[in-house]
This record gives C-alpha cells, structure tokens and sequence, in this order.
C-alpha cells in the first residue's frame, strides 16, 4: 500500500476518518482499540497506543524538563 485517498467527515462537533480494515489489521487494533498520534518532520505517525511507552515516555518529559540546562550543555 503505497497510497490511499481517505475523506475527513464531520463526527458530532468533530471531524474524522473512516480507516480501512486493510489498515487496521496493519496497524493490529480493532474496533475499540486506541491509537497513538506522533508528529514527525515527514508528517503525522498513527501506531498502536502503548501504555507502557507512554509511562516512559512522561518519565522522559519529566527528567527532560527539569535538566534541560545540563542537557543543552551535554549536547554541544
């Protein structure tokens, strides 16, 4: 699958997509499942939600902010 057209439609007060089964089975959730949305540099990423990650990723967030000064120099 290197393309596919998919229309945004008005849900309620909000707007949505209607994903292929094609797609979901790729991205292994089902009716029900939840979904995480990344924004990269090439667009937006939809992957499977993972708690776990999640929980990791707030960890970073936390440390991420409080040592910003020392990561900055780090990084030069």
């Amino acid at each position: 699958m290197a393309f596919m057209e998919l229309k945004v439609r008005k849900i309620g007060s909000s707007h949505g997509v209607i994903l292929p089964k094609e797609i979901l089975d790729r991205l292994r959730v089902s009716d029900g499942g939840t979904l995480a949305v990344t924004e990269t540099t090439d667009g937006i990423q939809l992957s499977p939600f993972d708690p776990k990650f999640a929980r990791a990723m707030e960890g970073f967030d936390r440390v991420r902010r409080r040592y910003r000064d020392a990561l900055r120099e780090l990084a030069k």
